[in-house]
C-alpha cells in the first residue's frame, strides 16, 4: 500500500495572526520581529518578500530594503493561542499527526482512501481550519514527508497540491536544489561550486559521489532528491515533560543558594530542550519541606526554549510558592507540554548578538560536555563539584 502523507504549513503565520488582530495591516509589507535596528526579522509578509526580505534577516537590513515596511513586535501569546486552536482541529479530524513546529504539521492519511479519498479529506481539513481561524494555509499530499513538504512550499501562498505516486521524481527534478530539506546556505554553496543547481542533477549523480563530498548528509540529500524517504510520521504527544529535582543532605533555608540552584537547573534543562529541538509551554516548580509536605505551582507560557525567559518564570513561581519559611528538603523544575520546534530564539525581542551568544554557548556545551562551566552569574552560587542537576532528570510522558 502506498503511503499518503499530508504536510500543512500556515502561510506567514506570525504576519497572518497580526492581520487578524490588526486588519489595517492587510496588503502592506509587514515585518514581525525586534523593533530595534539590532533586532531580527521573525516573519515577513509576501509583500515584503518582493523586496528580497526573508526571515532571520537583520531588521536594519530589511528596513533599508523596504523603508515603507510596517514593523510589528511579535505577540507569542497570540501565536501560541492560534497554534493550539489548529492543533485541536487536527487532533479531532485525523488518526495520526506530527507537529514539527508551531505552524506546521505532518499527517498520515494512509489507508483512508477506501473511506473518504485522501486528497478530498486533506482539502476538507484545510477548509475547516481556514473557516474556523480565518488564517491562510497551504498543504501538499504525497507518498512521503520530503515530497509533501517541498510540495507545500510550491503550493504557497494559500494553495494546495497533490503529487501522486510515480510522479515524485519528475515533480522534484526542475526545482532548485535549495528546495530539498537539509540543504542550507553552506551546503548550497558547496553544491553550486560543484556546478549543481537543480535537483535533476543530483538525481543523475551516483550516491557515492554525494557522500564523498558531504559525508553522511550527502547520502541523505541524494535520497531526498530522488524522493526516497521512509521516515514515519511521529505521533504528537502533547504532555511529554523533562524535569530535574534536588534532594539536600541537610534541609536548608538559604534562599540565595536555592535560587542559584534553580537558575543552574533551568539553564541545563533549557539547553536540553534546544539540543532536542523542543519547546515548552508549561513551567512547574516543586518544593518539599522538612515535614515532607510537597507543593507545586505551574504556569502556562508561550512556546520557548530560552534560558532567560524560563529562568524569569521559574524565579517568579518560586517566590509565589515559598510562603511557609520552613526548612526545605527538595526543590524541582519541570518543563511540560513539549513540542518539536525550530523556534529556538525570541526573534521578537533578542538582538542578533544575543542569538549568536546562545548559539556559541550551546556549541561549547555540546563540544565539551554538560559539566563545562558556562552559566549565568546568578547560578555561580552552586558548587558544581557537589551538584549535578541531571541527577534524577527524566524525560517522560505524564
Amino acid at each position: 500500500m502506498n503511503r499518503s502523507i499530508m504536510h500543512i504549513d500556515l502561510d506567514s503565520f506570525f504576519v497572518s495572526v497580526e492581520r487578524l488582530v490588526h486588519p489595517e495591516l492587510i496588503g502592506k509589507p509587514v515585518l514581525v520581529g525586534g523593533s530595534s535596528d539590532r533586532g531580527v526579522v521573525a516573519s515577513c509578509s509576501y509583500e515584503a518578500r518582493t523586496f528580497g526580505i526573508h526571515s532571520a534577516m537583520p531588521m536594519k537590513m530589511a528596513k533599508q530594503l523596504c523603508p515603507e515596511a510596517v514593523v510589528v513586535k511579535g505577540d507569542t501569546d497570540q501565536y501560541s493561542k492560534y497554534s493550539n486552536i489548529i492543533t485541536d482541529i487536527v487532533k479531532e479530524e485525523v488518526p495520526l499527526y506530527e507537529k514539527p513546529s508551531i505552524d506546521e504539521f505532518y499527517i498520515d492519511l494512509t489507508g483512508m482512501d477506501k473511506f473518504f479519498g485522501c486528497y478530498k479529506m486533506a482539502t476538507e481539513l484545510r477548509q475547516k481550519i481556514m473557516r474556523e481561524t480565518n488564517l491562510p494555509i497551504s498543504f501538499a499530499l504525497s507518498t512521503n514527508k520530503t515530497v509533501a513538504k517541498v510540495g507545500t512550499g510550491e503550493a504557497k501562498p494559500n494553495g494546495q497540491r497533490h503529487i501522486e505516486f510515480g510522479t515524485e521524481k519528475n515533480f522534484l527534478a526542475p526545482l532548485s536544489i535549495k528546495k530539498i530539506p537539509m540543504v542550507g546556505d553552506k551546503t548550497y554553496m558547496i553544491l553550486r561550486n560543484m556546478g549543481i543547481q537543480w535537483v535533476k542533477t543530483v538525481q543523475e549523480m551516483p550516491a557515492e559521489l554525494m557522500e564523498q563530498v558531504l559525508g553522511q548528509n550527502g547520502g541523505m540529500i541524494w535520497r531526498k532528491a530522488n524522493a526516497i524517504d521512509n521516515s514515519p510520521v511521529e505521533p504528537y504527544c502533547e504532555r511529554k515533560s523533562i524535569s530535574t529535582e534536588r534532594t539536600f543532605d541537610h534541609d536548608t533555608i538559604d534562599v540565595k543558594m536555592l535560587k542559584s540552584l534553580m537558575v543552574s537547573m533551568t539553564e541545563k534543562l533549557a539547553f536540553q530542550l534546544r539540543s532536542e529541538q523542543k519547546l515548552t509551554a508549561c513551567v512547574t516548580v516543586k518544593i518539599r519541606y522538612s515535614d515532607f509536605n510537597t507543593y507545586t505551582m505551574q504556569a502556562q507560557i508561550p512556546y520557548t526554549s530560552l534560558d532567560h525567559t524560563l529562568i524569569e518564570k521559574v524565579k517568579e513561581l518560586f517566590d509565589r510558592l515559598y510562603q511557609k519559611r520552613m526548612l526545605i528538603r527538595l526543590i524541582g523544575v519541570r518543563f511540560s507540554h513539549l513540542v518539536q520546534g525550530s523556534y529556538q530564539y525570541n526573534l521578537f525581542e533578542d538582538s542578533m548578538q544575543q542569538i549568536q551568544l546562545y548559539q556559541a554557548m550551546d556549541k561549547m556545551r555540546k563540544r565539551y560536555g554538560d559539566d563545562t562551566v558556562i552559566q549565568r552569574a546568578a547560578g555561580l552560587g552552586v558548587k558544581q563539584s557537589n551538584f549535578n542537576p541531571f541527577n534524577g532528570l527524566s524525560a517522560k510522558a505524564t
